[in-house]
Formats: C-alpha cells, sequence, structure tokens
C-alpha cells in the first residue's frame, strides 16, 4: 500500500489505545492535521503525519513524512522517506472512495545519488504498468498490460483502505481474496488471501498501542513458485472505530527486498507486536 510496499498509511486519529500495564507518559510527537467526517468512517480526508521506517530489531532505516488530499473525489495519498543526504523513497497512489474504494493509480520511485535507482507505475483502470530498474549504468525498462479488476486490485498504500472496507468480514473471521500488483521488477498481479490474525500490543516510541494484525498472503501460482518467493505481509489497524493504521511489516517493494516495519509514531524505541486481549 500504504509495497506492502511502503508506507501503507491512511488517515490517523490523534489517539491510540494503551496496552495493558501502560508505561510511563510518554513525550509529545508530532501533531497530525485531520478534517475526516466522523459519520463516514471508511472515507479519508485531509491528513499528514511522521512516521518512521525500521528495520525489524527497530532500528531507524528513514525518516518519513506522509500527507494525504481531496481533490473532487479523489483521494491523494503521497509518503517520502529519506534514508540518507543521498537516498530517499516516494510513493503516491489516486483512490476513488465512492461509491466504492478503487486504487486508480500507483507509483513508487526510489532515488540514490541523483538518479533513479527504481521506478513503478500501474494505472489500475488501463491495467497498464511499467517498471524501471538500473543495472550497473543502464536503466532497463519493462511494461506489461495486466488484467486487473477494478475495486479488487492493491498495491502499496491502498492495502490499509482496502483492509478497513473488509474488516466487518475479517473479524468474523472469513477470508478474502484479492488482487495484488507488484513488480520482480516486471510488473505482475496475483491474488492475495487476507485474514485477521489477532489483536496485539505494538510497542513504538516509549508508547503500547493496541490493534489488529492482518495477514496479507500472497497466492502464488505454483507455475512460478520457483522464481517468485514472495512473503507475507502484516498491517496493524487500531481495533475500536474507526479503525486506523499502526504498524505495517513487509519487504520495501520488490518481494526479495529486506522486510520493514513502517511505525505511526516516529523516535523513541519500536519492539516486536506480541498478542494481548481486547
Amino acid at each position: 500500500m500504504k509495497s506492502l510496499p511502503l508506507a501503507v498509511l491512511v488517515s490517523w486519529p490523534c489517539w491510540v489505545a494503551g496496552c495493558r500495564e501502560p508505561r510511563a507518559a510518554a513525550p509529545a510527537v508530532a501533531p497530525l492535521a485531520l478534517d475526516v467526517d466522523s459519520e463516514r468512517r471508511d472515507v479519508d480526508g485531509t491528513a499528514r503525519g511522521y512516521p518512521e521506517m525500521r528495520s525489524l530489531k527497530g532500528e531507524t532505516i528513514g525518516k518519513g513524512e506522509f500527507s494525504q488530499w481531496l481533490e473532487g473525489d479523489r483521494l491523494h495519498v503521497r509518503a517520502r522517506y529519506d534514508m540518507s543526504p543521498t537516498r530517499w523513497t516516494e510513493e503516491q497512489s489516486v483512490m476513488l472512495q465512492e461509491p466504492v474504494l478503487v486504487h486508480e493509480r500507483w507509483s513508487f520511485v526510489e532515488m540514490r545519488n541523483g538518479e533513479v535507482y527504481r521506478r513503478f507505475e500501474v494505472d489500475f483502470r488501463t491495467g497498464n504498468a511499467t517498471a524501471d530498474k538500473r543495472e550497473g549504468k543502464e536503466l532497463r525498462h519493462w511494461s506489461k498490460h495486466l488484467d486487473l479488476e477494478p475495486g479488487r486490485a492493491f498495491a502499496g498504500g491502498g492495502w490499509p483502505n482496502a483492509i478497513r472496507r473488509y474488516r466487518d468480514r475479517l473479524l468474523r473471521g472469513e477470508k478474502v481474496e484479492l488482487q495484488a500488483v507488484g513488480f520482480t521488477p516486471t510488473p505482475r498481479s496475483a491474488m492475495v488471501e487476507i485474514t485477521h490474525d489477532g489483536f496485539d500490543c505494538v510497542p513504538m516510541s516509549d508508547r503500547r498501542p493496541t490493534g489488529d494484525r492482518y495477514r496479507i498472503h500472497p497466492k502464488i501460482p505454483w507455475i512460478v513458485k520457483p522464481f517468485v518467493d514472495a512473503p507475507d505481509s502484516l498491517i496493524w489497524l487500531t481495533h475500536e472505530p474507526p479503525a486506523a493504521f499502526l504498524r505495517w511489516e513487509g519487504p520495501l517493494v520488490e518481494p526479495d527486498d529486506p522486510v520493514v516495519r513502517v511505525d505511526l509514531l516516529p523516535g523513541g524505541t519500536s519492539e516486536p507486536a506480541f498478542a494481548t486481549k481486547p
């Protein structure tokens, strides 16, 4: 989403629920600007935040800036992470929210030393997807037409929004199958199975928020399994409505990328999630 990609972020409330046995009060974090109609829980509005990308050991990899805004009936989402003075990534999405959620456009670019290291784009309306990736001094290019079903196909930052739309079914124990677009770096589409895995404490930045853990499991066709090993991605959303983003863990963009963690709250420590009770 959110790739999963990177930046699987959604409109965030200014509160988080605490785990049992909370720690001492934490220092204030960067405020979020929200403009969301509370009567329409599945419709996002204006938001801004400063998430942090980390390793699974909790080490900071990138400092993030997240923003989303409405232009007419389209939600625009942008997430940038600065890994170093010479390396940064940026992901952008455009989504139609009503009458059904439709991921319309998605893009991701990674810059290194002032040059494009890799760039991926997909237009869900036409099914056209392109990829560019640097190999030595050459920037190679791939393009492919994918058979995508509008409203059931997502990438990167669109996944938290998609999970929220199916949240009631998932909490009842149902499994939901949707289409995912990924890059290897060749553009590909595959079915994924989404499940609700449990209720966790998610320690971050000296806070202990709680939330529901959702798993996105790629259903890779047997014919390509020897060539593509796509790990599961995990997304945590707050349990109390409106369900909002807490954390994402998964490969940065391509299936063989290192698995990273994106936390809602920047700074401080970041620890593995563990099961608790609602």
